[in-house]
């Protein structure tokens, strides 16, 4: 198999950003880096598709699959790594299966958009999370990215299978569901305001697209999501009112 060069970009800079994210302490700073869309962007350069009902769909799966580590770890006690494997498992299986059903309608692509914008009210107003403690990887950045690296190339054999659901796999989340294992809510918690700014984005890049082309549409894309996502994500970096002194 010979990478191209998007592929290429994919491995180094999306290695490069789940790295970064390991060696924050913060939860809140690992999940704002995990929300930056670098690795859609490069990865929808490298499927090269256009941006359609299965991009939209694969942000559930990746809400699904935050959650789905979440409840495995924290609630079942199943250690980090299978909670991660399964969970991303989940994730490819339900892609391949979806993939080749999926309605690429002008119809279905804009009640994609709604129903997903839905969900992520849904999920905004229900879950809240603790405060939870910081972790910061003690593992050296020579072994960190190979890992990484490693990770991103195996999805790059299979992206063929999966088609648009590559795109929103979460190749920096993997690896920061374990770096983020114990505020693995705060990184769930950030899941709906990622979903509010990256549904306007892709509506954008499916409107532009067919007079622009892919590249210069998901330039655009960028340009619609990051004033979206630093309104929405305000609440949850305001810090908590300490309790009073005289309660």
């Amino acid at each position: 198999m010979s990478l191209g060069f998007w592929d290429i970009a994919l491995l180094v800079l999306v290695g490069g950003q789940a790295t970064l994210l390991s060696y924050l302490r913060h939860p809140k700073w690992k999940a704002l880096i995990l929300a930056l869309p670098i690795p859609f962007t490069l990865a929808a350069m490298a499927v090269g598709s256009p941006v359609n009902t299965t991009h939209i769909a694969a942000l559930n799966l990746l809400l699904a699959y935050s959650h789905g580590v979440r409840l495995l770890h924290n609630r079942t006690g199943l250690p980090i790594i299978p909670s991660i494997v399964l969970s991303a498992a989940g994730y490819c299986g339900i892609g391949v299966l979806l993939r080749p059903h999926m309605p690429q309608s002008e119809t279905a692509f804009w009640l994609a958009c709604v129903l997903t914008l839905g969900i992520a009210v849904l999920t905004h107003a229900i879950y809240t999370c603790p405060e939870e403690p910081g972790h910061r990887t003690h593992l050296p950045v020579w072994i960190k990215f190979p890992l990484v690296v490693g990770i991103i190339f195996l999805l790059i054999l299979i992206k063929g299978l999966l088609g648009g659901f590559m795109t929103m796999f979460p190749m920096v989340g993997v690896m920061a569901s374990y770096e983020a294992r114990t505020s693995l809510g705060a990184v769930c918690r950030a899941m709906p305001d990622f979903m509010f700014a990256m549904v306007p984005m892709l509506a954008v890049v499916h409107l532009a697209q067919p007079k622009l082309g892919l590249g210069p549409a998901l330039l655009l894309g960028w340009l619609v999501f990051l004033p979206m996502l630093a309104p929405l994500i305000r609440d949850f970096w305001k810090p908590k009112t300490p309790p009073s002194l005289s309660q």
